[in-house]
């Protein structure tokens, strides 16, 4: 079955940098599009990154020019790469995939149970 574990996460003061990664199995990774995404408290969950089986790469307006996913098929892993981090960065921050490239819509088939992010 398919599963996906994210880790990374962690305490970081603003300005500062953290790489959140996405181990994955259970499925054949590098035919998927997998994304980022992340909630804050009393928010909804919002998409932040994705990158479909070609490579091809979406943001979110809030994180272009500081965030960059990207993903190793031979290790099977997601990375997101988060750099000038700030306050409104906080959030639990989940990956996600799906066979169907489905950029930043929500509708992804397979979910991580998230890692915490805490800018501070």
């Amino acid at each position: 079955h398919v599963q996906l574990v994210e880790s990374g996460g962690g305490l970081v003061q603003p300005g500062g940098s953290l790489r959140l990664s996405c181990a994955a199995s259970g499925y054949a990774y590098s035919r998927y599009c997998m994304g980022w995404f992340r909630q804050a408290p009393g928010k909804e969950r919002e998409g932040v990154a994705a990158i479909d089986s070609d490579g091809s790469t979406s943001y979110a307006d809030s994180v272009k020019g500081r965030f960059t996913i990207s993903k190793d098929n031979a290790n099977h892993t997601l990375y997101l790469q988060m750099n000038s981090l700030k306050p409104e960065d906080t959030a639990t921050y989940y990956c996600a995939a799906d066979i169907r490239p489905l950029g930043l819509r929500q509708t992804y088939g397979y979910w991580g149970k998230g890692t915490q992010v805490t800018v501070s």
